[in-house]
């Protein structure tokens, strides 16, 4: 599952967004025979994130009453990488409900259109510009939803260019991003990627560099264990050489994208890692769900019960 995929998703739930229901999060009825009332879930050890769909079998299309119904079963946060193309009164609104709720908003996507033909890579006047410009719309943004995160993606390889020309681009670029967001504190977090071959960035080692050459507290590495995974693997070891620089993380079983238990990837014990290096962030859920309907949903946290259950 590929994150236009999950942009889209987040987008096209936004179209009833705006007629919840009343924000306190009550307690939700999971077994449809009997009709049993589940009391609200203690929050899990670590901070999880949910996405727009990942709970609609059981909650509904509305992303306000998702919220709510994640709220009750004990997660605490949230991200929307297509948050910067919904309507501002939806973001806002948004906002509104996980600051009652009591939730964090994690990451959107910073909007500076395609890799290929925007890419920082490159050095160009006008790639920069277009970057830049979705710096300024993350301020705003920001401002509405509450979120401090938002995803870079430097773009596609150059190879017109060195790749030390083109590394040199990038660092310039990020550094002029800092310069808007820091007043702010908002952090951009680079994405290391396993979609596709063209793309620039592609593992913890090379983000790191690159932060640590822009030296500011608003570029940081978003650490997408699912990408790492797939690139290089070596999860534990690669988070302890990059850990002064990872302000977030994301989730996803290889093979198939889906939740902890579903592939080759001991999550128990990666999540225990994370907990002891006290990390206090939040880990997207940047996954599918591997069995449908409500059953599958209610797998899901299962499977993030179990997995959570390493203390």
């Amino acid at each position: 599952m590929q994150r236009r995929n999950f942009m889209q998703k987040s987008v096209l739930g936004g179209a009833s967004l705006l007629t919840g229901a009343a924000l306190k999060a009550n307690p939700v009825k999971t077994n449809d025979k009997t009709g049993e009332d589940l009391a609200p879930s203690k929050p899990f050890n670590l901070n999880y994130g949910i996405h727009d769909g990942m709970f609609h079998e059981n909650a509904g299309d509305n992303f306000l009453d998702q919220l709510k119904w994640a709220y009750d079963m004990g997660f605490r946060s949230m991200e929307d990488n297509g948050m910067p193309g919904r309507p501002p009164a939806e973001q806002a609104k948004i906002g509104e409900t996980l600051a009652k709720l009591g939730m964090t908003m994690g990451v959107f996507v910073l909007d500076k259109g395609g890799n290929d033909e925007n890419s920082t890579t490159t050095g160009k006047p006008e790639n920069l510009e277009i970057f830049l410009k979705g710096c300024r719309n993350a301020v705003e943004v920001s401002k509405r939803c509450g979120s401090k995160l938002t995803t870079v993606v430097p773009g596609d390889f150059e190879r017109n260019l060195p790749i030390g020309i083109q590394t040199s681009h990038v660092i310039d670029a990020l550094r002029r991003g800092a310069e808007i967001l820091e007043p702010h504190g908002i952090v951009m977090v680079l994405e290391p990627l396993s979609d596709d071959p063209d793309l620039f960035l592609r593992t913890s080692d090379q983000a790191y560099m690159i932060c640590k050459a822009v030296n500011s507290p608003s570029c940081k590495i978003l650490f997408d264990m699912y990408h790492i995974q797939r690139n290089t693997g070596n999860l534990i070891h690669n988070i302890d050489l990059c850990y002064d620089q990872i302000a977030y993380f994301q989730i996803g079983n290889n093979p198939g994208r889906n939740e902890p238990g579903t592939g080759e990837m001991d999550y128990k014990n990666i999540f225990k890692h994370i907990y002891n290096k006290g990390y206090k962030g939040i880990l997207g859920m940047e996954h599918g769900t591997q069995n449908p309907g409500k059953a599958g949903e209610m797998a899901l946290i299962k499977a993030y019960r179990d997995a959570d259950n390493f203390l």
